[in-house]
């Protein structure tokens, strides 16, 4: 099983400081705040901008966004920086034995049960706008 890159929370985390601390998202306080490399938070930057989140002007060295924080929900990020591969989050081991019982008949037994699973979790991230995540910090 893969875990969901960090590229999704270093992203909310991106937003939420461009969200709060709108002066000064330069991408070194950026990085400073995420306590990552510069070149990981610029990646992560594009991935918003084409998503359409985020502008980045040249030169003035800062971000901004470009939809209110009410309009972006964590499932909008969760898709735009591709934390998973072909768009399911579980994968399943190549090959298992066909002469198990379980080997046989595991793959088609979890399926359904996985993708429900991953429908449950984007369906809760699509219901948490960034604006609702930023009220919890103290």
């Amino acid at each position: 099983m893969k875990q969901i890159s960090s590229r999704f929370s270093i992203a909310v985390h991106i937003l939420s400081l461009v969200a709060t601390i709108p002066s000064e998202c330069t991408g070194d306080f950026i990085a400073g705040s995420v306590n990552t490399n510069p070149v990981i938070i610029r990646k992560i930057i594009g991935l918003l901008k084409k998503a359409g989140f985020v502008e980045v002007r040249a030169g003035v060295g800062g971000t901004s966004l470009r939809k209110p924080a009410d309009q972006i929900t964590l499932l909008d990020v969760y898709r735009a920086v591709e934390v998973i591969e072909n768009g399911e989050l579980f994968n399943f081991h190549n090959h298992p034995n066909p002469n198990c019982l379980v080997g046989c008949n595991i793959e088609a037994a979890l399926r359904a049960e996985l993708r429900d699973a991953q429908a449950a979790m984007e369906q809760r991230l699509g219901q948490v706008t960034l604006a609702q995540l930023i009220t919890k910090f103290k």
